[in-house]
């Protein structure tokens, strides 16, 4: 379920608020291979199913670039800002990627914000904990903080 916030006094209410979690999402070989192309990260475990099947995964898996950029669609479903001028995403904190993601898995979202602080320019910063979780593993794909800023 959404989170809807209405201007930067209503986000400064988030402060501790869990966001709770994004729908699943299954990781398809067509995404793993668009991001290869993208990013010119063809490295087999991620791009030749043959040769991976044989590998330390037992088939390719997603990049870990790929998992974290889906941080953005991912977090969509978590948080709707409306009320201001601008958002952007100021950046990330203390990324790791504990487990690979298998291709054909499913993977979500969890947020939990951890701070919420004003910043110069009539704006606010703040910063969620983010755990993109896949289905059936005890390990998440990635745990990441977030730092965006949203102007009045």
């Amino acid at each position: 379920m959404t989170t809807t916030v209405e201007g930067l006094e209503e986000l400064k209410a988030l402060q501790g608020h869990d966001l709770g979690y994004s729908d699943w999402l299954q990781i398809e070989q067509g995404r793993v291979d668009t991001f290869a192309d993208a990013t010119d990260d063809h490295q087999w475990i991620h791009t030749d199913p043959e040769r991976a099947a044989a590998g330390p995964f037992g088939g390719t898996i997603a990049h870990g670039y790929l998992t974290l950029a889906l941080l953005i669609p991912l977090m969509t479903e978590l948080l709707d800002v409306t009320g201001v001028r601008m958002s952007i995403n100021y950046g990330l904190d203390k990324v790791r990627f504990p487990a690979p993601v298998p291709v054909g898995s499913k993977i979500r979202l969890k947020g939990q914000v951890a701070s919420v602080d004003e910043v110069a320019g009539d704006g606010v910063q703040i910063t969620i904990d983010f755990t993109v979780e896949i289905e059936g593993s005890a390990k998440p794909a990635c745990v990441a903080r977030g730092v965006y800023r949203h102007y009045a």
